[in-house]
């Protein structure tokens, strides 16, 4: 296993900062964030892949985000969130195909996005509907090979066990967030882990409290200052075989982000060292 961080990138040609930030923190992993694929996708790529070999980073998988609006909550999240809501889901499906050759250009195995609140029940219209958007994708998948990963958090992890089931394990598994699932309050990460654990093919390294109220997620905190058991969950990942990135994701800025991304790191190091 290898510590990476999340970097974010907008297709502003600004990786030098970036990836030298990442760099002189000791850390040579990362996921890319990406919420806007520009028009030129494979030059965009290069540009990408220069800057990886300039600065000695890898990417673990190219993390894709989605036109249109977003809520993060409990009201407005299961009417707004990844492809889930019928009103936004095909044009999120087009731009998940981009996001799929992007990753194909950049050399990238996997990638990454919130599919929303997928309902728990499989008759469901919006069950069915999201599984049939996901085996369109399939097609991609395979054109580019590329698998596609479900960031955990908005469903419960029998949930998302089913659908991957359903769609197929060998173009779909998991992006393991022990922070989201206990902000979104759907399961303890150490059960979780025990359930998802043969699919997980990247990991964040994120921590939380639980939800207080109804409506709002819960809070975000370091890691080690929340309820995920990282001990456990490397442990078992560790038993099962699993060796890529565990990469730390801090959703806060400043030089309390950077404090922070530090001492994730060392705890990190630590675990993985002795797991």
């Amino acid at each position: 296993m290898r510590v990476g961080v999340m970097v974010g990138y907008r297709g502003e040609r600004d990786l030098d900062k970036k990836f030298a930030d990442i760099v002189e923190k000791g850390i040579f992993s990362c996921q890319l964030c990406c919420w806007k694929l520009v028009d030129d996708l494979e030059a965009e790529a290069a540009y990408v892949r220069e800057k990886c070999e300039e600065y000695g980073v890898t990417i673990s998988s190219l993390w894709c985000g989605w036109p249109g609006p977003a809520f993060w909550n409990f009201r407005e999240g299961p009417q707004t969130l990844g492809i889930v809501p019928p009103a936004y889901r095909f044009q999120r499906c087009l731009h998940l195909q981009r996001g799929i050759e992007f990753a194909h250009y950049l050399g990238v195995k996997n990638i990454v996005t919130h599919a929303g609140f997928i309902p728990e029940d499989m008759n469901d219209p919006n069950y069915t509907g999201t599984v049939a958007a996901l085996k369109a994708l399939v097609k991609w998948l395979k054109q580019y090979e590329v698998r596609f990963l479900f960031e955990t958090g908005q469903e419960t992890p029998t949930t998302l066990v089913r659908v991957i089931e359903e769609c197929g394990p060998e173009y779909f598994g998991v992006n393991f967030d022990a922070g989201n699932l206990i902000l979104y309050g759907k399961a303890n990460p150490a059960d979780a882990i025990e359930i998802l654990g043969k699919y997980v093919h990247d990991l964040h390294a994120k921590d939380g409290l639980y939800p207080t109220d109804g409506i709002n997620l819960g809070t975000e905190v370091a890691l080690g200052d929340g309820k995920a058991n990282f001990p456990h969950i490397i442990k078992t990942l560790k038993a099962l075989g699993y060796d890529g990135a565990v990469t730390i994701e801090r959703e806060i800025s400043g030089e309390q982000q950077n404090a922070d991304i530090l001492k994730a790191k060392a705890i990190l190091d630590d675990l993985i060292a002795n797991a």
